[in-house]
């Protein structure tokens, strides 16, 4: 029997919907060699069949190229098509909204939820000129749309918002060395309130990273 197996080149071509399909087998599976044919039939859209027809030293091939994959150090990817609409992440997180913030920091540390993150961070373009670009507003009713979303477009965003959350923690020190506050108290309640805002997201986002081994240098 001939099939055509068609192996994804990249991550890009890797959807969300794929991915967290791939998850819920995993938790519930630790059978190694069944979860390789999962991982070929769902990532390599391939029936259960042909995948169990497949040589052995293929499977392990492809198990092999798409592991590699995933275990690349993503980059933010900010544009990306999805049929004939494209998306932008948002220009300017300092202007987020709390109702933005609020849903970022509820599901991006949740896979089964992580389109609604995404759809928070990326929204339709509705005006480009050059590289700049104005994206739609933010519309909590459509939060299942972006389940096609790339699999590389999620990983930069994770990648990209662990970097930030270090960034801004360190920001946030150098902020108490250089500007000496009345008096410790106060000291201890603004560093208190930003480890609170910070600690549990970047927590999230260093296991998931971790889970991928993803390098974080």
């Amino acid at each position: 029997m001939k099939f055509e197996l068609t192996i994804p080149s990249d991550l890009s071509e890797i959807s969300l919907k794929q991915y967290k399909k791939f998850l819920k087998i995993q938790e519930s599976n630790e059978d190694s060699y069944f979860l390789q044919c999962k991982m070929i039939e769902i990532f390599c859209n391939l029936d259960a069949k042909s995948v169990r027809l497949l040589k052995l030293t293929d499977a392990d091939r492809v198990v092999q190229i798409l592991n590699k994959m995933f275990e690349a150090k993503p980059q933010l990817i900010r544009t990306f098509k999805l049929g004939n609409i494209e998306y932008g992440v948002i220009p300017n997180l300092d202007e987020i909204s709390l109702g933005e913030y609020v849903d970022l920091d509820t599901y991006m540390g949740d896979w089964q939820n992580m389109q609604i993150a995404m759809n928070v961070l990326y929204r339709p373009i509705k005006e480009r000129i050059g590289d700049k670009y104005l994206i739609k507003e933010y519309d909590v009713e459509s939060k299942d749309i972006l389940e096609e979303i790339p699999m590389d477009v999620v990983f930069g965003s994770i990648f990209f918002l662990y970097n930030l959350g270090i960034d801004l923690s360190k920001a946030m020190m150098d902020y108490l060395e250089d500007n000496q506050m009345d008096n410790l108290m106060e000291q201890q309640i603004f560093q208190e309130n930003m480890d609170g805002i910070k600690a549990s997201s970047l927590h999230s986002l260093k296991t998931m990273l971790d889970e991928l081994k993803i390098s974080l240098n």
